[in-house]
């Protein structure tokens, strides 16, 4: 799997936390998603029948993100990996990072965020 579409910087507004302000009121969350999957024939066809589009993708993330509230970004992330490996059959494997910028968290810190890497049960 050395060949992979890299998507990074994502920005989308979810509702995900423990506390019910979280859930209450959207906050901003940042995506990186690497998709794993052989661009051989999309690198020999230049058609993009052979490859994933990834304006698709990133549409599918949102509505993900943007979607049903979650405790856990650890949720989301896994939830965002499934729906792409099952949607995509192109994909061998995908590694999302899901970014909580602004967590509600009295310390000063840039941020949380939580890396799942995700292989196709074939």
């Amino acid at each position: 799997m050395a060949d992979k579409i890299i998507l990074t910087g994502f920005e989308v507004s979810g509702r995900h936390g423990c506390s019910e302000a979280e859930r209450k009121h959207a906050q901003p969350f940042v995506v990186d998603a690497e998709l794993f999957l052989d661009l051989t024939q999309a690198a020999k066809s230049d058609d993009l029948g052979d490859t994933i589009d990834y304006a698709t993708v990133l549409a599918d993330i949102r509505k993900i993100v943007e979607g049903t509230s979650r405790n856990l970004i650890e949720t989301v992330a896994q939830e965002i990996a499934d729906f792409l490996l099952r949607r995509y059959m192109l994909l061998d494997g995908v590694k999302i990072t899901l970014h909580k910028p602004n967590p509600p968290i009295g310390e000063k810190f840039a941020g949380v965020a939580v890396e799942i890497f995700r292989r196709h049960s074939r």
